[in-house]
């Protein structure tokens, strides 16, 4: 009987520790670096948008292919009464067709069809673009969920530190049951506050899980290092050349404008007409006599009516319309650049001013109410209000720096940077 209990006993220790293992397993850290590594071979979104450069591969094989030769074969066996009569003969026809394509159809079809797939490897570089940023959001959104969960984890702990040597006060006599009441409260409040922030972490992780391709797989994704903050300044107007020049939408956009031009070419090219030029061999067997025939055909469409106008006024309003579309996006973009530098300032603002005005104070002030609570000079009420202030001021700054990094990562996005 001992025996068994004690090998139940070494059984649950190894089933604990393989759990503890199991558990430091699951928990994955990676970098900002490495999640935009995985999300760019991981990502569902984007592994399917680069089936779209096999496609344009396909059209460009098929716009080079050669028009097929059309070969006939043609046996005629009329009745032997009408053979005997002189009226009709046996005949075997073998013919062959090939159309000349004229206007260079086929090199304007490969050029137009190369300059597409050049338009769907920018979309590509665009779709790459934004994924890189979305990527960089959500890596940001777990940071300051984070960030935002240690605070609300330390408003807790000074709580909880709080209501134990109050419990010892009421016990003394030194303080009323009101007053610990309230200390309670509020130390229920900060722990609803811990799970908040539990979930907004649960949700940013689950997210970011997402994007780079794991999905919820059961494992904790964590992320290491901190909010980003660059030293120098970024500049307004290198941004805007950059992102006039680089940026993969504009690229794709002035791409697809060439093409259109392409495409006008192709469709006056389609208007020329192409010429079928054929053989035909000829066997003829009658009652007395056996004879061949050879001919040969020339034919071609006479362009009375279809000339191909439709297509050619087609593309013509294309190429208008796509160059104005360049344009617009020009203006998007210069746009684009405009506000987030906005953005960008004002977050850098913020953090300044929190950092170099408020934080220290808050702390401070915070901390001296704690003291003088604890030693009966300063009212609950007074502590509470200063553990909110400090609270308050502590997520903006966290929010603040959080705004800030995302507005470096948009500033770079919308110049056209790809990786980080």
């Amino acid at each position: 009987m001992i025996r068994g209990r004690t090998f139940i006993a070494a059984a649950f220790v190894v089933t604990a520790a393989a759990a503890s293992v199991r558990a430091q397993t699951d928990v994955i850290t990676i970098t900002i670096e490495q999640a935009v590594s995985e999300a760019l071979d991981h990502n569902l979104s984007l592994l399917a948008e680069r089936f779209n450069i096999q496609v344009a591969d396909a059209a460009i094989l098929t716009a080079s292919l050669k028009p097929n030769p059309v070969l006939t074969f043609n046996v005629m066996r009329p009745d032997r009464v009408l053979v005997d009569a002189g009226l009709a003969q046996y005949e075997e026809v073998a013919r062959g067709d090939y159309v000349f394509e004229r206007g260079d159809k086929r090199d304007r079809r490969v050029d137009q069809a190369t300059l597409a797939k050049s338009v769907a490897e920018l979309q590509l570089l665009n779709t790459t673009r934004s994924l890189v940023l979305d990527v960089e959001s959500a890596f940001t959104d777990v940071q300051l969920a984070k960030l935002n969960l240690a605070l609300a984890r330390d408003n807790l702990t000074a709580f909880n530190n709080v209501v134990t040597i109050n419990t010892e006060r009421v016990r003394t006599g030194d303080l009323s049951q009101v007053e610990l009441s309230r200390s309670r409260l509020a130390a229920l409040q900060f722990q609803n506050d811990v799970r908040q922030q539990e979930n907004k972490l649960q949700v940013a992780r689950t997210h970011l899980s997402t994007l780079i391709g794991r999905g919820p797989n059961g494992s904790t994704l964590e992320v290491a290092g901190d909010l980003r903050k660059d030293a120098q300044p970024a500049n307004y107007e290198a941004l805007r050349a950059m992102a006039l020049e680089a940026r993969p939408d504009l690229r794709a956009a002035r791409a697809d404008q060439t093409r259109s031009v392409s495409d006008l070419k192709l469709q006056l090219a389609n208007g020329k007409i192409d010429y079928t030029v054929s053989g035909e061999y000829h066997r003829m067997q009658g009652e007395s006599i056996s004879a061949n025939s050879y001919g040969v055909y020339f034919s071609t469409p006479l362009p009375i009516f279809n000339r191909n106008q439709g297509e050619i006024a087609r593309a013509q309003v294309q190429q208008q319309q796509l160059e104005t579309r360049t344009r617009a996006l020009e203006t998007d973009v210069a746009s684009e650049v405009a506000n987030a530098y906005a953005e960008y300032e004002a977050a850098r603002e913020i953090v300044d001013t929190i950092e170099g005005q408020m934080l220290t104070q808050a702390q401070d002030v915070r901390t001296t109410t704690e003291y003088s609570y604890r030693r009966g000079e300063a009212s609950f009420v007074e502590f509470l209000d200063a553990v909110r202030a400090f609270n308050d001021t502590t997520q903006s700054y966290n929010q603040a720096r959080a705004d800030y990094a995302r507005s470096l990562y948009t500033l770079d996005s919308i110049a056209g940077k790809v990786h980080p």
